[in-house]
């Protein structure tokens, strides 16, 4: 009984993460999408821009992609390869493509250790909580940008998280600001990519399902790029040296999605995990 209790987590996990078939929006025409003549969406079309020439990162997003994005059901697939980057990061392990590992500090190491001798049952997401910003990244489930010109919001489906990225020339706070489960975001455009920093994360973070850390300390660089209509890249540097011995970076590809919307994903009711 203790083992089913232990695991109950990371089966809740999973679970969330399988896209669902059977609840979804009725399928409503995307304005604005590029379209092949056979009225399929072409993917690799360019990338569309705002009206002062940026590029527009605004859409629904599919993330958690473990190779060159192809389609969503009854799509077709890019046929642009993605760039050679960093090792792309998993839901499960987002340091599963490093052949050494992670660059753990023996501190990080320890609670990597005890998170997985616990079959990650205390990870956010598996009681309701905010799963964190890698997390969301590699996780399967949509995300819709909102991108306007003082920041960039994103709504995620899964549990229903809300993340602002302010992008109106404001500066991280310096003044011991309270901890946030996504940490506090500032962007700014270095030609067609948009660089974000975050602060101010809470000192229990995990990146993903087995529980590699992130902590007080840690400062999260991404570079979003959106290669075309269809992809997305973004590279996540991890800066943390109350965790890690060293900064290091990984890829995580996103694929538009069209003709299709977020749907109602609640995880606040009466949810026992753990429990007894």
């Amino acid at each position: 009984m203790n083992a089913l209790i232990k695991a109950a987590g990371l089966i809740a996990i999973f679970a969330a993460v399988s896209p669902s078939l059977s609840a979804q929006w009725p399928s409503y025409p995307t304005s604005g999408a590029p379209r092949l003549p056979s009225g399929e969406p072409n993917l690799n079309a360019p990338t569309p821009r705002t009206a002062d020439g940026k590029p527009d990162l605004s859409g629904l997003w599919r993330g958690g992609m473990a190779g060159p994005p192809g389609a969503s059901a009854g799509q077709p697939a890019a046929s642009a390869a993605t760039s050679a980057g960093p090792p792309l990061a998993t839901f499960r392990d987002v340091g599963a493509n490093f052949k050494e590992g992670l660059p753990l500090q023996p501190w990080g190491a320890e609670v990597l250790k005890k998170r997985k001798a616990d079959n990650s049952k205390d990870n956010p997401e598996a009681h309701c909580l905010p799963m964190g910003i890698m997390q969301f990244h590699t996780q399967g489930a949509p995300r819709k940008f909102f991108q306007t010109p003082g920041a960039l919001v994103i709504l995620y489906e899964a549990s229903s998280g809300v993340r602002q990225i302010f992008t109106d020339g404001r500066k991280l706070p310096d003044d011991d600001p309270q901890p946030w489960w996504y940490g506090y975001s500032t962007g700014k455009w270095d030609g067609d990519t948009l660089v974000v920093e975050t602060t101010g994360f809470r000192d229990d973070g995990w990146l993903d399902i087995w529980g590699s850390p992130l902590s007080s300390a840690a400062k999260v660089t991404e570079r979003f790029r959106r290669v075309n209509f269809g992809r997305m890249e973004i590279d996540v540097t991890v800066d943390d040296p109350k965790a890690y011995t060293k900064p290091w970076t990984v890829r995580v590809n996103q694929q538009i999605m069209v003709d299709t919307e977020l749907i109602e994903f609640i995880c606040l009711e009466n949810q026992r995990f753990g429990q007894q």
